[in-house]
């Protein structure tokens, strides 16, 4: 789900994968289908990785390209109108605007002295095909053609203009008579003027609406961009919509990047979903520790919004204990990551019959690349069934469902009747159309259809269906009576709820009942699958790992639904694991997860239960003992931390009051990295690898921070490892990353402490370019810092020295290596305050 995931909150804010899905309906605003047309299908299909030229030849779309316009924002325009005399425009727009074209403007090319009156913008070209192809919505039917503009303005504004500018008449055209006032109406060239009462650049204008839009990818690509241009963007607003539009694209690494720099500044001022979002990506980088801390600052703040003392339950306010009794619980099974799985979404396995499994996914690489659900940029999901091989734990043959079936929505999460002839699936609420409500938002909805013959019929919508709310993610009972399913429908506790009605003899059914707080909880609860003794489900309101987890509660006849279990490693991780079903007379089954190691967004994986002697004897593991560089002494109550090659957090333990430390269970002959840290220390990380069946002993010496402070010629230094520089670059590369943390860890415990940067080039290059490049580097190791959450003040100045300032004797004289060249591209920390 690291994408889909987000497309099917259910696809539905009931989850894709589990979250894509799960968001999608509840939450969406119709984005599935904001660049369809609602009634003329596709004539051309495209690949996921069709370019724009190949997208408007293929459906003969006219276009043409112009470079190097002044003030004029790269990126792709539907052109209406041309005019060589300038007095329609203002005509012209005005109509246009009444019609709704709010974002209509101009573009006026001086090399050839015509006004191109454009009807939209888009960022991106499949997008502008998109809108050409569907009329805009059906809103325009006279010609039009595209205009890519290249070579420019920056996407999202010139960075100089932007910030230095006073006025905007960089974003005008000339002004042109107003008959109406008497006085000039000044139109725009390449984007609408910035709203007067927002104080928002178009970048973030920008973002915000793909952001509205739930266009979560596009959305966090230009707030990073917007964040990286400095103070003037790095507001409260911006850093919390940077982080949701990760948190919920399931990217909980850059989630969690911004919920810190959101925390570092506002800290218990932070409202409690915020805090919510932050435990879950923080669980979601395996920093378990500090998630505890923070959901118990979570379930405070609940309790303060909602002015009631029984908010949080007790089961949930024992938070700490709970999280260490699943970390510490392990199932016996094994799983497999199955050979069907696509770099796409793959997931919601359910029992066909005991050969067969069904299943959904965005595999099919036919699909328009404009058919991409925005949320994740992901093809629309369809149904699949596939060969369930025994002896491999494997399913093979993919073939599609059925035609009658699959359509060029969203279809997923399925059940099939006892008899195999009746199947009830997910589906959005469309007839010729998307249909949505008041709010635009486009819901999920249950179909059911039966089997006549070798035919499923077409599909009919269950009663309890609205089109005011979602349904979906449909599970049948063993015999067929009961329907379980999720939705956000009136009387929910939280966002997505599991409900249950009866089926009835005539094939109606009862009053939907809500399972009732054992089961459902603020947050999200979905994927149901019921065995007839047991629930099984995912949430993310109850304590888990990360992100979704799956739960199960043993049903009793007489008082319902008992205590709710999280079922633990290996089924469980830090990331979402959903859609899990069993059969447990057989002890195998199947679930979904978008955990790190897979093949795509969401895999589904297959699991069996391990007989006594089946279970292999594992005798890998690490071990090591942790002490003080200077001193020697040992170093009691320290955490570390077992890291995989990709650096998630797979185990971690506090070492013993001799300093020693174990890790074991490992994989053998597996590469991994030790993490060490504690407060007053610099973080430390090593590199270790084991040997099949052998225990590997090491030994740890950890540095003070206050030993990195230095005198160097009369001048304190904070002295790192060389933050080195790409050749001709200024970004800051992961290596250097990791040594600035060591530097901010030096600044946060001594919190007087002020300093001034140095950044400096090798010789290669004119000397002027190198001036400016190292500048450009010193200024991009001081926002790093800040972003770190040092407060701007602190850095007195950040400044390069070009080549002035050399190491060695590589002044372009004579011949060196590229090592000694490496040298010399490096920044330099001098404390000017303590």
């Amino acid at each position: 789900m690291k994408k889909l995931f987000n497309l099917y909150l259910l696809m539905f804010c009931l989850g894709l994968g589990a979250q894509d899905f799960q968001d999608i309906g509840f939450e969406a605003n119709g984005a599935e289908s904001a660049h369809q047309s609602p009634t003329e299908p596709y004539e051309a299909p495209l690949t996921i990785d069709t370019s724009f030229e190949e997208a408007a030849e293929k459906n003969e779309i006219a276009y043409r390209s112009f470079s190097g316009l002044e003030d004029v924002e790269n990126g792709y325009y539907l052109i209406g109108s041309v005019f060589s005399n300038p007095d329609p425009l203002k005509k012209t727009l005005k109509k246009l605007r009444r019609k709704g074209f709010e974002n209509a403007g101009y573009i006026h090319n001086e090399n050839n002295g015509l006004n191109y009156v454009y009807l939209e913008y888009f960022p991106f070209g499949l997008e502008a095909i998109d809108a050409y192809r569907s009329q805009l919505d059906g809103r325009y039917n006279n010609d039009m053609w595209i205009l890519e503009i290249e070579n420019s303005m920056a996407i999202g504004g010139n960075d100089m203009a932007v910030d230095e500018m006073e006025g905007p008449a960089h974003n005008m055209a000339p002004a042109v008579e107003n008959s109406d006032e008497g006085g000039k109406e000044e139109l725009p060239v390449a984007h609408p003027p910035l709203s007067e009462n927002t104080g928002k650049s178009k970048l973030v204008e920008r973002a915000d609406a793909y952001f509205d839009k739930m266009w979560y990818a596009e959305a966090a690509q230009l707030y990073e961009q917007a964040l990286s241009k400095g103070d003037k963007h790095f507001t409260k607003e911006n850093v919390q919509k940077a982080a949701d539009a990760y948190y919920f694209n399931t990217d909980m690494e850059n989630a969690y990047k911004w919920y810190n720099v959101l925390y570092e500044n506002y800290g218990k001022a932070m409202s409690a979903d915020n805090l919510f979002k932050y435990s879950h990506s923080l669980k979601g980088t395996g920093k378990y520790a500090r998630s505890k801390r923070l959901m118990r600052l979570y379930n405070r703040k609940v309790k303060e919004e909602t002015d009631a003392a029984t908010a949080v339950s007790d089961a949930r306010q024992d938070t700490e204990a709970a999280l260490d009794n699943i970390l510490d619980l392990s199932q016996n099974i094994e799983i497999k990551n199955l050979g069907i799985n696509t770099e796409y979404s793959d997931f919601s396995p359910m029992f066909l019959d005991s050969t067969q499994v069904v299943f959904a996914s965005a595999k099919d690489s036919s699909f328009l690349t404009t058919r991409r659900y925005k949320w994740n940029n992901q093809p629309y999901l369809d149904l699949y069934v596939a060969q369930f091989n025994k002896e491999s734990q494997d399913l093979r043959n993919t073939v599609k469902l059925s035609k009658e079936i699959n359509t060029k929505y969203h279809e997923a999460s399925v059940t099939f009747s006892p008899d195999n002839k009746t199947m009830y699936f997910t589906r959005n609420n469309y007839g010729k159309k998307l249909k949505r409500d008041s709010k635009g938002v486009n819901h999920l909805k249950i179909y059911k259809s039966t089997k006549e013959g070798d035919k499923w019929s077409e599909a009919v919508e269950v009663s309890f269906n609205s089109d005011n709310y979602s349904t979906g993610h449909p599970a049948l009972s063993p015999d067929g009576k009961k329907l379980f399913f999720v939705s956000d429908m009136p009387g929910s506790l939280g966002e997505t709820d599991l409900f249950v009605v009866d089926v009835l003899e005539d094939g109606s059914f009862s009053e939907p009942r809500n399972l009732g707080k054992e089961i459902n909880t603020e947050h999200r609860e979905m994927f149901p699958f019921f065995d007839g003794s047991k629930l099984y489900f995912s949430s993310d309101g109850h304590i888990g790992l990360g992100g979704l987890d799956v739960y199960e509660s043993v049903y009793d006849e007489k008082d319902g639904f008992q205590e709710i279990k999280n079922l633990g490693k290996p089924v469980n991780s830090n990331k979402d694991d959903f859609s899990y079903i069993v059969d447990n007379e057989n002890e195998y089954g199947f679930f979904a997860s978008n955990r790190e190691g897979g093949k795509g967004d969401d895999d589904i994986y297959s699991f069996k239960r391990l007989s006594l002697e089946e279970t292999p004897v594992n005798q890998n593991a690490i071990a090591g003992v942790v002490t003080e560089l200077v001193t020697g002494e040992f170093m009691p109550q320290t955490l570390v931390q077992l890291l995989d090659e990709n650096g998630i957090k797979l185990k971690e333990v506090v070492t013993e009051d001799d300093g020693s430390f174990v890790f074991e269970d490992l994989e053998s002959s597996t590469k991994y990295t030790l993490k060490i840290g504690k407060d007053k220390f610099v973080e430390h990380e090593m590199p270790v690898a084991t040997v099949d069946n052998e225990r590997v002993e090491i030994d740890i010496a950890m540095k003070r921070l206050e030993e990195m402070i230095a005198l160097e010629d009369g001048i304190k230094k904070i002295k790192t490892e060389m933050i080195h520089f790409g050749f001709d670059k200024y970004d800051i590369r992961p290596e250097a990353s990791k040594e600035l943390d060591k530097l901010v860890s030096v600044m946060k415990e001594y919190p007087g402490m002020v300093i001034k940067i140095e950044s400096h080039t090798d010789s290669r290059g004119s000397k002027a370019y190198n001036e400016y490049l190292s500048d450009k580097r010193a200024k991009s190791t001081r926002d790093y810092i800040i972003s770190q959450g040092i407060a701007p003040e602190r850095i007195e100045s950040a400044i390069g020295y070009g080549e002035s300032k050399l190491l060695n004797e590589c002044d372009g004289s004579e011949a060196c290596s590229e090592a000694e060249h490496l040298l010399n591209r490096r920044s330099e920390f001098i404390i000017v305050k303590m």
